[in-house]
């Protein structure tokens, strides 16, 4: 794990980039206070705010899908958010959906979060991938 000390726009960087393979990708719900606010607010319009909720969720994520997946594909910060551009998929036989999510960092810990996401398409008209 990378340790954050201050906290400047590659410890923000950082912070998201550990809490998304430690906390996510692995599983590891114990490791949730290190990385997001217990009154963290939640913009998800299906989930409570705090961060007993998102553990709660990820737990459940975790095991009805044992193989989830985020895959970050970009990541930016500006002032005290940091925008990360991800691949999610449950398993190996799914496509994924492209998520952006959007976190508020103060501190060192995520204190509110905002997500965008769309289903991958079979064919983008375009030609470009959406993630």
């Amino acid at each position: 794990m990378i340790t954050r000390p201050g906290l400047g726009r590659a410890g923000m960087d950082a912070l998201v980039v550990d809490y998304l393979e430690l906390v996510w990708n692995q599983g590891r719900v114990d490791l949730a206070d290190r990385f997001v606010a217990g009154g963290l607010v939640e913009h998800n319009p299906s989930l409570p705010d705090g961060r007993r909720a998102l553990v709660e969720l990820i737990r459940g994520v975790r095991q009805r899908f044992p193989r989830a997946r985020w895959e970050l594909r970009r990541i930016a910060a500006a002032g005290d958010l940091v925008f990360a551009h991800s691949l999610f998929t449950t398993g190996p036989e799914d496509r994924g959906t492209a998520v952006v999510d959007v976190f508020r960092v103060l501190g060192d810990l995520i204190v509110e979060h905002w997500q965008v996401r769309e289903r991958v398409p079979a064919v983008a008209v375009g030609g470009h991938p959406v993630v």
